[in-house]
């Protein structure tokens, strides 16, 4: 897959300096130990406070990096990609801000952190320094491991430890409180890809209709393949696997809930997801939500995790609590969303409903047609644009078809009137909004209801600046009003409609629209996909 890197080697070295460079590393400073020892740290602390101190391998961003600042991390160690620092650098990191207060260094459950974070620990310790160790193993996907692996809570107990150390609280208070909240929370992870670690042979295991359950952060295997389904199915069944696996406690525990982000997941499905949690069984016991975020990524995994912890007085404040780091999401109330009582819109149908079979049944039948060209026209539309057109005409076609029996079909100009007020308030895009132009001024003409389209056309060119001969779907409607016009036949407009949308084929560059932005040698033999849909508008109404 195509990424943006100079060198696998360099990766990392060059992203943190270039995280220090930006708005959101402008309160950090880093050791000059590179390539070896990349360690990211506060520029200003509280020397009288305990040090919280956390990293491991590197391509989890934003952890661990993107936590350090006020109210969270002091210092974090970062790994070449997926593999644990070293011990050298882990002693750096305690070194560089370790007082009389002491450290605690949080550390993700995987092999290689647990044993260089403990050996640094032991190091610092027989150096003098007060260092405490809390091993966080949140992961509920493999329930029989003797060493759950670290995911996603990790950052939560950054939060809170670093809460109880900004608040003065001793490291022996500060280590008890971040072994509390690692002991009580659950992580789940759901993936439909697994992740390319920069290796140019790497072939996924996954095919086009499958995801896994319970994956880890590196790209191992899930503990489960499943099926792809929609999302509500996906976000099911991995919180009820979750809640299976909550720590037991109390009856009626209350819970906050991480929504993490993998890695490639756009944002339009990150608040989807959180949605479809609102419809699980366990959304029932959440009071605080953070995120959706990406926290605790894996490089490029379409996934996404979900880690719950027991709300105590003490974790909700420290959740709470505003911090320094950009990276961390906030915390808020999980509660509907706020909605407002919108003023009334002017009526869609403001005319009488009146007949007239033939014409309802040539609306029909144009409707249809274009419901059924929605794919093509689609697929069309994806050579020379962003490939929506014929879902854009379908949706219009769709809405004229739930709306005739309430047409006044009778009436040309009240018929234009009200189909321009359903297309603009039903029906998205460039193409939309220009057909209701068309059909609303046309509606608002004195003139002959031909004559009235012509008016409308007019007034359409006027607001999107096309004309005839610049490669729109005026070059299909402009020859078809005009036969019209001339008292043509409806078949000889839909055959003007089609030679001007065959014309398009050779027009070369677009003079509007989303094709005026495609390079010319693009457009070579692609109609315009607007014309083509007037077209075939015409063509089946006149059949």
């Amino acid at each position: 897959m195509k990424r943006f890197f100079n060198a696998r080697e360099t990766v990392v070295t060059e992203s943190l300096d270039g995280l220090l460079r930006s708005s959101a590393g402008r309160h950090l400073c880093r050791l000059d130990g590179y390539p070896e020892i990349k360690v990211v740290l506060r520029k200003e602390r509280n020397p009288d406070h305990v040090a919280i101190i956390s990293g491991g391998g590197s391509g989890h961003e934003p952890a661990h990096a993107g936590f350090v600042g006020a109210g969270m991390l002091d210092a974090a160690v970062c790994g070449s990609i997926f593999a644990s620092p070293g011990v050298d650098a882990i002693l750096a990191a305690i070194l560089a801000v370790t007082g009389k207060a002491g450290c605690l260094l949080v550390i993700k459950s995987y092999t290689g952190d647990r044993l260089n974070f403990t050996l640094a620990a032991e190091q610092a310790r027989d150096m003098g320094l007060d260092v405490e160790t809390v091993v966080i193993g949140d992961d509920i996907a493999l329930p029989d491991s003797r060493f759950p692996r670290g995911l996603a809570g990790t950052v939560l107990v950054q939060k809170i430890a670093g809460y109880a150390a900004a608040q003065g609280d001793s490291l022996k208070d500060v280590a008890r409180k971040a072994r509390e909240a690692a002991t009580s929370m659950a992580s789940l992870g759901l993936s439909l890809t697994d992740c390319n670690a920069y290796d140019p042979q790497h072939a996924t295991r996954l095919g086009e209709m499958q995801a896994e359950l319970g994956l880890g952060i590196h790209g191992e295997p899930g503990a489960q393949q499943i099926a792809v389904a929609h999302a509500d199915e996906l976000m099911l069944l991995a919180a009820s696997r979750l809640e299976e696996h909550l720590p037991k406690g109390k009856e009626g525990h209350r819970y906050g809930l991480l929504l993490n982000m993998l890695g490639s997941v756009p944002p339009v499905e990150m608040t989807l997801l959180l949605e479809s949690f609102v419809r699980t069984p366990l959304a029932k016991k959440i009071d605080l939500v953070m995120g959706p975020a990406p926290v605790m990524t894996a490089l490029n995994m379409n996934g996404f995790s979900l880690t719950a912890i027991v709300l105590t007085d003490e974790v909700r404040a420290a959740l709470l609590a505003p911090v320094e780091p950009k990276a961390w999401p906030g915390t808020v109330d999980f509660a509907g969303p706020c909605i407002r009582e919108m003023q009334p819109l002017p009526t869609t149908f403001a005319f009488r409903v009146s007949s007239n079979p033939p014409l309802e049944a040539l609306m029909r039948t144009g409707a249809e047609a274009l419901i059924a060209n929605i794919s093509s026209l689609n697929a069309l539309d994806a050579k020379i644009g962003d490939g929506d057109a014929g879902s854009t005409f379908g949706e219009a076609a769709k809405e004229i078809l739930n709306a005739l029996d309430r047409l006044p079909l009778a009436d040309p100009h009240q018929l234009f009137s009200t189909i321009g007020s359903i297309l603009s308030r039903h029906t998205g895009g460039s193409s939309g909004a220009l057909l209701s132009v068309l059909f609303s001024t046309a509606g608002r003409s004195t003139a002959s209801w031909a004559e009235a389209l012509q008016d409308g056309l007019a007034a359409m060119q006027r607001l999107g600046g096309a004309k005839p001969g610049d490669r729109t779907m005026i070059d299909a409607i402009a020859p078809a009003l005009k036969a019209l016009t001339s008292g043509g036949s409806l078949k000889q407009a839909a055959a003007a409609a089609r030679s001007g949308a065959h014309a398009t084929l050779t027009m070369g560059k677009a003079q509007a629209g989303r094709a005026s932005y495609v390079p010319d040698a693009q457009l070579n033999d692609v109609p315009d996909p607007g014309a083509e849909a007037i077209a075939r508008l015409l063509e089946a109404m006149s059949a």
